[in-house]
């Protein structure tokens, strides 16, 4: 028993992963998607005034009659893909949580929207189509291992027409500068965001070499411990650029977010626009 605990508490290596699938665990998805669909609150998405104010950013950027056919990947719930779907896009989206997919599936049926939505892993996967344009929101980029980050990019290439556009934003290193190292535990004996039950909740934010930043969250309750880890890898505009351009995308233009904000190094995120 001492072991164990010794492994989960220690320090961990650099982009382990999560052995359970929080996004789909019955009770953190539900709280997943209340969190996705309450307008003021910036977590699991941004709150809907940016929303709304950078999709019809990225409508006027990539026109629906030009860029027509569109994959947002890590879509949730369709907050993205609904406002495209409206703006004349044909859109497909993905994402891995059971719940957002179900939801958006049924939310586009209600709305009249013609939304094709896949429940998979945009890490591999093979939807037997090709795109004008693909979107990656909420900075999910940089969450990524420098291996999986390869694998999507090569994914996506091969998913665009010649020309196509993919945009997508990542944290900076200002982020990465004002992001604090620190323990804390939590004692939640109603229940909370982590379990209907009671638990107790370890919280360990951690820097590693590379500017990363890990969240890891360890979950304790009667019956067990579960640690889940929240890796952001941040970057500078020139390391960005060098990285996404090996696989043999050309950068269009860098911008300070997804709502076209010109881009400074003081920004906490940046969002890179690239063609294929």
């Amino acid at each position: 028993m001492y072991k164990r605990m010794k492994q989960i508490f220690e320090r961990p290596a650099l982009y382990l992963k999560s052995e359970a699938a929080f996004w789909n665990e019955e009770h953190i998805s539900k709280q997943m998607l209340n969190a996705h669909l309450d307008p003021d609150f910036e977590g699991a998405s941004r709150k809907a005034d940016f929303i709304e104010k950078s999709a019809r950013w990225i409508g006027e950027l990539l026109p629906s009659n030009k860029y027509h056919k569109l994959l947002d990947l890590g879509c949730g719930p369709g907050l993205y893909t609904e406002r495209f779907a409206k703006m004349g896009y044909q859109v497909t989206g993905i994402d891995f949580s059971e719940r957002s997919i179900d939801y958006a599936k049924k939310a586009a049926k209600q709305r009249g929207l013609d939304i094709s939505y896949h429940c998979q892993n945009y890490l591999n996967m093979d939807l037997d189509m090709i795109f004008d344009v693909s979107t990656m929101i909420y900075c999910d980029y940089g969450a990524l291992s420098t291996e999986d980050r390869r694998s999507l990019r090569n994914y996506v290439y091969q998913h665009l027409n010649a020309g196509g556009r993919f945009l997508f934003d990542a944290f900076s290193m200002e982020f990465y500068h004002q992001f604090k190292e620190g323990t804390s535990w939590e004692l939640c004996p109603e229940g909370g965001f982590w379990s209907g039950d009671e638990y107790m909740l370890f919280q360990g934010n951690y820097k590693y070499e590379g500017y990363v930043t890990l969240e890891q969250r360890i979950l304790m309750t009667d019956d067990k411990i579960t640690p889940y880890y929240l890796w952001n890898t941040c970057f500078t505009k020139e390391s960005l650029i060098q990285e996404v351009e090996e696989t043999g995308f050309k950068v269009i233009e860098v911008f300070g977010d997804v709502a076209g904000d010109e881009y400074h190094k003081d920004n906490t995120t940046m969002a890179i626009l690239l063609e294929k």
